[in-house]
């Protein structure tokens, strides 16, 4: 199976909260992580949360505005739109033969 990577939102990211305790998670610490597996990615999404050290995955965490992990991912630049409507992602879905997510990333 091959890693995970990272497929954030850039600067667009406001904030991070725990899916257990609700607390705010500081973004340095989402910071570290990602520079730590930026070479080899995530063979797991396991974490403990800094905030009340309970273990979780890094896909559960709230993130204001959408934050993914991929085996792949198809990007387009500059889309000069809105985002996909639920119906264009999952005419997307159905044609990969995968669920999907939306992820728009300002850089």
């Amino acid at each position: 199976m091959s890693t995970l990577t990272v497929v954030d939102c850039g600067q667009n990211l406001q904030k991070i909260r725990c899916p257990h305790c609700g607390a705010s998670i500081d973004t340095e610490w989402w910071g570290d992580l990602l520079e730590a597996h930026y070479d080899d990615g995530f063979a797991t999404l396991a974490v403990v949360v800094p905030c009340c050290g309970t273990a979780t995955l890094l896909d559960t965490l709230d993130y204001d505005w959408p934050c993914g992990f991929a085996r792949f991912e198809i990007a387009i630049w500059n889309p000069e739109r809105a985002w996909f409507s639920d119906e264009e992602l999952n005419a997307i879905a159905d044609a990969l033969g995968h669920p999907v997510q939306q992820i728009r990333a300002h850089i």
